[in-house]
């Protein structure tokens, strides 16, 4: 396109230049089939020189103003060099120049599609051999939104989410859901700083809470806890752990990134840094009818993360060992790829509310049965006002408790089946034409209305 435009410019400015060297020269443009055989532009190029447009009397000392009688210069110029237009170039000595240039027009422009991909042989063996791609005449769809398409399309998605939607409710009604919160009930009523309490490793902190079964709980039972602003996607604690320690034995040493916790007495901690560092270690035991239950703990991390992330032959060492306690301890004979509940945690959660599986329950429970949970409340929420909730749930082919899913079908279905109504009344009480050129905006005011 470029290479067009400079050469529509090159031929405006050729012909600018010919008229105004014509008109210097006091000379009028002759015209086709004047001044005889030679006469019009082909007599005044046979005459070319270099120079500019003069009169030949001029030249040659004659008067100025004297009619030419040699028809051959008629109109009293002929032509001593400038500007031509094509013909007269082709005709005339000036037919190497514009073929130089023309050639050289055409070299820039097999340069250019060159560059470009767009051209499938040279030039100089024939035209580019243009795509459907680059032309823009591959198949397209375009479709014209009638008002029936409209309305028949958002008869359809509401037909299809609405009952997606009543499904997803259904499904999420029949989870069985136990929620306790336990952080600020399992602390003594005499106590008035919390976080001394949970800081005092001499103090006990075995509580009890006695649960209820609101209906019936078919195993699998999940058993959560369930932490309140806890940001574990801070960028700082999100880093602060070394992939390669986890994963290869041999990286024992390899530290970096897991500031503060990389080193105890000059020695690397593994798993070092704040992530593996603050893993929860809260526990608990249940009993059901003074029958205990056995938690199940088995198959609770990604099978990824225990087969990629953390090695089978990395061991924990050194960890927990520092004057500040920030979590659970690991066993130091088991391999890190067999400690679950690390796992678990270090799968950092994306919002400051979160549930991680502690464990499942293979009993079935009935309505109306009580459990008797004991747990021992160590970990520390009480210095970032967090909170702490042991979670007990169904699932079903939906997964756990959520309505948000199933609300959110519902309301775009019924947007959709609102839409659908409101247009269908619009277009049986005002009905359009289509195509119908007096709705456009110059054809109503020129209508006055």
């Amino acid at each position: 396109m470029a290479l067009v435009l400079l050469r529509g410019t090159q031929g405006r400015e050729v012909r600018d230049q010919r008229q105004e060297e014509r008109e210097e020269a006091g000379c009028e443009e002759a015209r086709p089939g004047s001044g005889g055989a030679q006469g019009g532009p082909i007599g005044a190029v046979a005459h070319h020189r270099r120079g500019r447009l003069a009169p030949r009397k001029t030249r040659e000392g004659g008067d100025p103003d004297a009619v030419p009688t040699d028809p051959k210069s008629e109109g009293g110029c002929e032509r001593l060099g400038g500007s031509m237009d094509r013909g007269e170039m082709e005709s005339g000595g000036y037919r190497g120049v514009y073929l130089y240039k023309r050639s050289l027009v055409r070299s820039l422009e097999r340069l250019f599609l060159r560059f470009f991909n767009l051209a499938k042989r040279n030039h100089s063996n024939g035209p580019a051999q243009d795509s459907k791609f680059t032309q823009q005449e591959l198949p397209a769809c375009k479709p014209i939104l009638t008002p029936k398409w409209v309305i028949s399309v958002f008869l359809l998605v509401g037909v299809i989410f609405v009952p997606i939607g009543v499904a997803s409710l259904l499904a999420s009604n029949k989870v069985v859901e136990i929620v306790d919160r336990y952080d600020d009930a399992c602390v003594p009523s005499n106590v008035t700083d919390k976080l001394a309490y949970i800081q005092n490793s001499t103090i006990s902190k075995t509580c009890q809470r006695t649960l209820k079964v609101p209906k019936d709980m078919k195993q699998p039972i999940f058993v959560y806890y369930q932490l309140n602003n806890f940001y574990q996607n801070h960028r700082r604690y999100v880093k602060s752990r070394n992939d390669q320690q986890l994963r290869d034995a041999s990286k024992a040493n390899e530290t970096t990134l897991c500031d503060p916790e990389k080193t105890r007495d000059g020695m690397a901690i593994v798993p070092c840094g704040l992530i593996a560092w603050s893993t929860f270690n809260d526990t608990y035991t249940f009993q059901h009818n003074t029958n205990n239950i056995s938690i199940d703990k088995t198959d609770i991390s990604w099978k990824s993360d225990r087969d990629h992330k953390f090695g089978s032959d990395v061991f924990p060492k050194n960890f927990q060992k520092g004057p500040l306690i920030g979590g659970k301890t690991l066993n130091e004979s088991i391999p890190l790829s067999e400690q679950e509940d690390l796992i678990v945690w270090m799968r950092t959660a994306a919002l400051p509310t979160f549930r991680k599986l502690y464990g499942r329950i293979r009993v079935d429970l009935k309505e109306n049965d009580t459990i008797t949970v004991t747990l021992d409340n160590n970990y520390n929420t009480y210095s970032f006002d967090g909170k702490k909730s042991l979670v007990l749930s169904t699932s079903t082919w939906l997964g756990g408790k959520n309505d948000f899913l199933g609300l959110a079908y519902l309301t775009v279905g019924g947007l959709c089946f609102f839409l659908a109504f409101a247009f269908t009344l619009l277009y049986l009480i005002k009905p359009r034409k289509l195509g119908d050129n007096n709705y456009l905006s110059w054809n109503r005011n020129s209508a006055g209305h």
